[in-house]
């Protein structure tokens, strides 16, 4: 290994005290979502922090009080080198009053070889363990060959996309990190997104109507909406079933393709007859598809359903999809992310891995979804690579262990550098 790299991996074990220090200091500041509306602070530490370390820094505010945070590093031989992007969100998952926690959320503490507190996998450890291996590149005086560009997003948990927010701003590199939750497997994703179905009534009816509607003589063509949507979730599972039998992907369980339908909102009063029903759904799919695959899908055997009811083919539903913000428009987008395993970034970051920690490097798929896919979406190479499980992402008590946290920063500090290192 190159002598520098084995210089900066001896100094992670000789001060891990302050990389967790670190990792605690970002833990202390409180930015669940939701609420949201909570990072600004937080956001500003690691503005302070890029700039000290020479890195020019853009800080914007996606929403009021959630800016995001991009710091550059130009690389000293730019034109012939590799350039890198890190990712990660420095929101976290929002805490209830009546969870059980042994402290403070926000307070974090060592216990039995692991830190505990809000964010500690999901994922304030992997933001952590990345801008400790900025500090020693700095400390030391390495100049990298090519760009380093870290990125500190926001609104990843309520699906608001900060990192979408980067690439619409013009960020671009030859490969992306995002160092999730990963259990320091190098993982893609599968898709999801959330819609809204609508079934709606150009008139309403009282609810003693209801006889003629129904039954023969009557003579009343209508339909209450909230029966009508029964006919559409039926039809939806009918699909998932059809999904489950026809799609398959290597490493996921067949079925994952699955649509839940989450939500339902419909009626007026019970003395009407419902004339309006909504219907909001979670669309899980396979990394080799994208969400315009699944929305034509969708719409195109729904629409055969309606065509074939005589009150829907002429009162079809209607769709809504996606969304920028759960908690802004209830809507979200996670796109797909898929792994070329013969990339590389890809081999470079194995091969690290297996050489630091003496075990083989793990490639399968998230059973979850991050910000990765939107790297997808605009054509950047990326992986998800942190420290963490997915046990303890949101959960009670949430924590990373001490010895994976130090590991990840030492692959990550030594992939920074082999990567900034490679010519293009």
């Amino acid at each position: 290994m190159n002598e520098e790299v084995s210089q900066l991996l001896e100094q992670i074990d000789l001060r891990k005290g302050e990389l967790l220090e670190l990792t605690k200091t970002l833990i202390r500041f409180e930015t669940p979502a939701p609420p949201a509306r909570n990072t600004n602070e937080a956001q500003e530490f690691v503005a302070h922090f890029l700039r000290k370390r020479n890195f020019s820094v853009d800080k914007w505010d996606v929403y009021p009080n959630d800016p995001n945070v991009v710091g550059v590093k130009k690389g000293v031989e730019s034109d012939t080198h590799k350039s890198l992007i890190i990712n990660g969100h420095m929101d976290v998952a929002e805490v209830s009053a009546d969870e059980a926690w042994e402290t403070n959320p926000f307070e974090p503490f060592i216990k039995d070889g692991w830190l505990v507190g809000r964010g500690a996998a999901d994922m304030k450890g992997g933001l952590a363990g990345a801008l400790f291996a900025i500090q020693l590149f700095q400390e030391a005086g390495i100049e990298l060959p090519g760009d380093l560009i870290f990125q500190s997003v926001i609104g990843e948990e309520v699906g608001e996309a900060g990192t979408l927010q980067c690439c619409k701003r013009g960020y671009d590199a030859d490969f992306a990190v995002v160092v999730d939750t990963s259990d320091l497997h190098m993982q893609g994703q599968g898709g999801v997104i959330t819609g809204w179905i609508t079934v709606k009534s150009p008139q309403t009816f009282h609810d003693a109507t209801r006889r003629k509607m129904i039954h023969a003589g009557g003579r009343l063509f209508g339909a209450s909406a909230i029966e009508k949507m029964m006919k559409i979730v039926q039809s939806l599972q009918e699909l998932e079933r059809h999904w489950a039998v026809m799609k398959t992907y290597e490493g996921y369980p067949s079925g994952t393709t699955t649509i839940n339908p989450a939500v339902i909102e419909g009626g007026r009063h019970a003395a009407f007859i419902a004339d309006e029903c909504r219907l909001w759904i979670t669309v899980h799919f396979y990394p080799n598809e994208t969400h315009e695959q699944i929305i034509k899908e969708i719409e195109e055997y729904i629409g055969k359903v309606a065509a074939a009811d005589p009150w829907l083919s002429e009162n079809p539903p209607q769709f809504k999809w996606g969304g920028e913000s759960m908690i802004v428009d209830r809507g979200e987008i996670f796109p797909s992310l898929e792994i070329d395993s013969e990339h590389a970034a890809v081999k470079t970051l194995s091969s690290v891995h297996e050489l630091i920690l003496s075990q083989n490097a793990i490639l399968d798929m998230s059973a979850t979804v991050t910000d990765g896919g939107w790297f997808s979406e605009f054509h950047i190479p990326a992986v998800i690579y942190g420290p963490g499980t997915l046990e303890e992402a949101h959960s009670i008590n949430e924590k990373v262990e001490v010895e994976q946290l130090i590991e990840f920063t030492k692959v990550i500090t030594a992939f920074i550098y082999e990567w900034c290192h490679t010519k293009k």
